[in-house]
């Protein structure tokens, strides 16, 4: 079922959990008179990094939005703040904007949620060929850390773990 909330800082238009975008029906007085708007879908484009976005008017002033983002604050309570805390696609199908396929995650997480390739089914771990031993390591404003050297990769994966949690606290 489609449910309808009012876009934040936007009362003319509202945002369903399916992640879709309306205008509704209103009547605009200017100097040269008044005009009736009926309710309409707004028809999205793609960004230039993939998502889906919309143009919402305020003040006769055009603000692009992108629709995961609108799903989120209506929804899921989201506060946007820079990259602290990021709107993920869970498929990661960027332009998939259902309520389901939305969820809050850090910045830190989205960057390595996706990973494909590599040696270690776990984040902060490779294997070295030269040691032949699990090597975990994480990266701090643009420097790696060496968290050391392991026989066993869930090990590695702990040290990782742990690390982070220590960043996060």
């Amino acid at each position: 079922m489609e449910i309808w909330k009012e876009v934040k800082g936007f009362e003319d238009y509202e945002i369903s959990n399916l992640g879709r975008v309306k205008s509704l029906a209103r009547i605009v007085t200017t100097v040269k008179g008044s005009r009736n708007y009926k309710e309409k879908f707004l028809k999205p484009s793609i960004s230039g990094c993939g998502y889906l976005k919309v143009n919402l008017y305020k003040d006769t002033k055009a603000k692009t939005k992108k629709i995961h983002k609108l799903v989120a604050i209506a929804f899921l309570n989201h506060k946007p703040n820079g990259l602290k805390l990021v709107v993920d696609h869970i498929n990661t199908v960027k332009t998939d904007n259902r309520l389901g396929n939305l969820q809050i995650i850090t910045n830190r997480e989205n960057l390595s949620k996706d990973k494909k390739g590599g040696s270690s089914r776990y984040i902060g771990v490779s294997w070295s060929k030269s040691n032949k031993k699990w090597i975990a390591s994480i990266r701090i404003n643009g420097n790696i850390g060496h968290l050391g050297s392991f026989k066993d990769e869930l090990e590695a994966a702990k040290a990782y773990q742990n690390a982070l949690a220590k960043l996060v606290k």
